[in-house]
């Protein structure tokens, strides 16, 4: 689940899935070039490029090849994985408080600016992952430490204890 917070973290990446959620309409999911998604965008070609290639990475996105060009489309099931993660944390016991146009939730995020907003929520579950990774890889220092001191007590008993020696 980390993974995919990281990726949405990224500004670019929430401005690529912006357009191709923007060229969906009611008949499909709409495509659109790299070439299109550059023009739309304050970005190179390349930066396009490898920002799609994370999104296509994590199944954000697809991509169609015709000829020389590659057509991309969004792909929301993981977004929705993201949604059902976070619906619980927004729950109001056996409501949601974002149900309707009078909850407080709704009215915030209706006057909020979305990509404040989306940029919040990304950083946020940015630092989670990080902070999550931190405590994991200094979990497993410590293991490590304990595993290196109890090498060094099993070869001190062993020394000292005459039938582990070879001695009769």
């Amino acid at each position: 689940m980390a993974d995919i917070f990281d990726v949405i973290a990224d500004a670019t990446r929430r401005e690529l899935l912006q357009h191709l959620r923007d060229a969906a309409g009611a008949d499909g999911p709409g495509e659109l070039s790299v070439g299109e998604l550059v023009d739309r965008m304050d970005a190179t070609q390349p930066t396009v490029s490898k920002h799609l290639k994370v999104l296509r990475e994590h199944g954000l996105v697809h991509a169609r090849e015709e000829g020389q060009h590659r057509y991309y489309s969004i792909d929301t099931a993981p977004l929705e994985t993201i949604e059902d993660w976070i619906i619980p944390f927004l729950a109001d016991e056996d409501e949601y408080a974002f149900a309707g146009p009078t909850s407080p939730v709704f009215a915030a995020w209706a006057d909020a600016d979305l990509e404040q907003a989306g940029s919040t929520v990304g950083r946020r579950a940015a630092e989670a992952s990080h902070q999550a990774r931190q405590a994991l890889t200094g979990a497993q220092e410590r293991l490590h430490d304990v595993q290196e001191r109890l090498h060094d007590v099993q070869e001190k008993v062993s020394r000292r204890l005459p039938w582990r020696r070879g001695d009769s």
